[in-house]
């Protein structure tokens, strides 16, 4: 259960005593050279158009068997099409160890950002 929302910092998520972290990042400080940017959307929409630097690995894919795609040792920034997605599976890795943050908002986002 989500607890509390706050965009510019940190979900935090109910976990059995405790308070998972989660961290979210704003598109306007990704940098796609020095970053591992993972788009979960479908295959079709990442083909379509998708953060420069960012690999596909679908939702489910990614959920169902993360140690086929990331390493505990390294920071994963994620992204869906409007952030929704991308924050539940950001919960679900970070419950599992691995080091990921959100890009809020998502593609539209992004796409918002470099129009402006």
């Amino acid at each position: 259960m989500i607890k509390k929302l706050i965009p510019s910092t940190i979900i935090t998520y109910n976990i059995v005593g405790g308070f998972l972290m989660l961290k979210n990042i704003s598109v306007k400080n990704i940098d796609p050279n020095n970053m591992k940017i993972i788009d979960i959307r479908n295959r079709e929409k990442y083909n379509t158009s998708h953060i420069p630097g960012s690999i596909n690995i679908e939702i489910l894919d990614l959920n169902n068997n993360p140690e086929k795609y990331l390493n505990f040792n390294e920071i994963y920034y994620i992204y869906c099409q409007y952030g929704k997605a991308s924050i539940k599976t950001c919960i679900n890795l970070s419950k599992k160890g691995y080091n990921v943050i959100n890009i809020m908002g998502g593609y539209e986002s992004w796409l918002i950002n470099e129009s402006n």
